[in-house]
């Protein structure tokens, strides 16, 4: 069909407009694409803006201009810029053969759907329609299928959007993860997995989007150590299993602290991972333990998270806190001194783990006054925080040396730790008291004649 004709069949069929002046500069033959479309017909922010134009050099060249930023090419095999300015990223694609065959090989009709330079929008597969009745649905199953990455999109999609995906793109995704799992379909470089899980996580329904993950199959894809703990029962404290608890720890984090960061969505997802090979039966028969747990997981987190090539800073601080999650609180003043001294670094993230878990929870053993006294622990913790940590350490390094004649070692190290817990806890106060403290430990580490 000739695209003006093509055209005026779907300007007739689709009356609606939209405001451009939120999209300038707009470019003089160019139509409006993608997300940030979809978002601004829900009233939803955006912020990286997708245009179809005839010369994407130009036009991203024309945009840098005006807005003060800088064009570059994004993709010089497809011709494709991108504008970089005022916290906002423009892409600039060639429009192709058509407008028409564009739209019809985008992923959702949500997303297939253009704007001209006045606003008008064409709309070949009714995604506003999708828009208005909150629905996710693929384009085409071949469509689906283009980009090993879309079903799992769907799913963030979904998430981000509030929407349910409809029946026949739920089976798509579903028999596709399958054929993922089995190895008889490609899977996406782990960094784009990594990008769509991040986002999937930062949204505040990520617990809905976690278990749509596991519904539909994705879990065992892309997280299946995760996945192995599916039907693990536990008891004691715990009424659900370990993945149905990892998902309401995530659930009970984000209602809790909407402002969690990235690193804490993991770690209060994966806390348990490592309980599936720790679990054994308690004397009685009666539900599991699982010691061990806590080391086994932080190793198991690294792993993970280098498979989805996070960054070494994230990896540490999530499987610092996978690792740590279990550690008793306090019981009086200073023990609370002590745990905020050892693990300064990573609180108040790892209280608000120890919360979600403790708040997931709630099995038979879980009392009122467990809860009570788990909070009061809470509280010692909070109000040492509140302390500055002392600004020098009491004995310096040479210091140590000279006074236990020692030469630079590890010991040396071991030694201005144990100083500067002692300090902490509040057991020494000065030079004297620390130097005194200082040779009964080198004593009883046999450091000394």
């Amino acid at each position: 069909m000739p695209i003006m004709n093509w055209l005026t069949r779907v300007f007739s069929k689709n009356k609606a407009n939209i405001d451009m002046a939120q999209f300038t500069p707009v470019p003089s033959q160019g139509y409006l694409v993608g997300g940030a479309l979809r978002d601004a017909l829900l009233g939803r922010p955006f912020q990286d803006i997708d245009w179809l134009v005839v010369e994407p050099e130009q036009a991203a060249k024309e945009a840098a201009k005006l807005l003060g930023g800088s064009a570059f090419p994004l993709d010089e095999v497809r011709g494709h810029w991108r504008v970089i300015a005022a916290n906002s990223t423009r892409d600039y694609a060639p429009i192709g053969s058509s407008l028409e065959e564009n739209l019809l090989l985008r992923d959702f009709s949500v997303n297939a759907i253009a704007a001209n330079k006045q606003g008008r929008l064409i709309d070949p597969v009714n995604g506003q329609t999708d828009l208005k009745n909150k629905i996710l649905r693929m384009v085409s199953h071949k469509n689906l299928l283009a980009d090993p990455l879309r079903s799992l999109r769907a799913l963030r999609l979904a998430t981000q959007l509030g929407f349910k995906i409809e029946e026949a793109t739920t089976q798509a995704i579903a028999a596709h993860a399958k054929e993922q799992q089995e190895g008889q379909a490609p899977l996406p470089a782990w960094e784009r997995v990594n990008e769509e899980l991040n986002r999937l996580l930062l949204n505040a329904r990520s617990a809905c989007g976690i278990r749509l993950l596991n519904q539909l199959g994705l879990l065992d894809v892309y997280l299946p150590e995760l996945a192995l703990s599916r039907g693990i029962g536990q008891g004691g404290f715990h009424h659900l299993d370990v993945l149905e608890h990892s998902v309401e720890a995530l659930h009970r984090l984000t209602q809790g602290f909407p402002d969690a960061d990235l690193a804490l969505r993991w770690a209060t997802l994966l806390h348990d991972i490592g309980k599936p090979a720790c679990k054994t039966l308690d004397d009685r028969g009666n539900y599991y333990h699982f010691y061990g747990h806590d080391r086994l997981g932080s190793d198991m987190t690294k792993t993970m998270l280098r498979r989805l090539h996070q960054s070494s800073e994230q990896i540490k601080r999530v499987s610092q806190l996978v690792r740590y999650h279990m550690l008793p609180l306090p019981k009086n003043r200073k023990e609370a001194r002590r745990f905020v001294h050892r693990r300064r670094e990573i609180l108040p993230d790892l209280l608000k783990l120890m919360i979600a878990d403790r708040e997931a929870a709630r099995g038979p053993l879980s009392s009122e006054e467990n809860r009570r006294a788990y909070r009061l622990a809470l509280g010692r913790i909070l109000e040492i925080m509140s302390e500055a940590p002392a600004k020098q350490p009491l004995l310096s390094g040479h210091e140590v040396m000279a006074l236990l004649n020692l030469s630079p070692s590890p010991q040396v190290g071991q030694a201005l730790r144990f100083i500067s817990e002692a300090e902490a806890v509040g057991d020494i106060k000065n030079k004297a008291e620390a130097a005194k403290a200082l040779k009964n430990y080198a004593r009883k580490q046999g450091w000394l004649n």
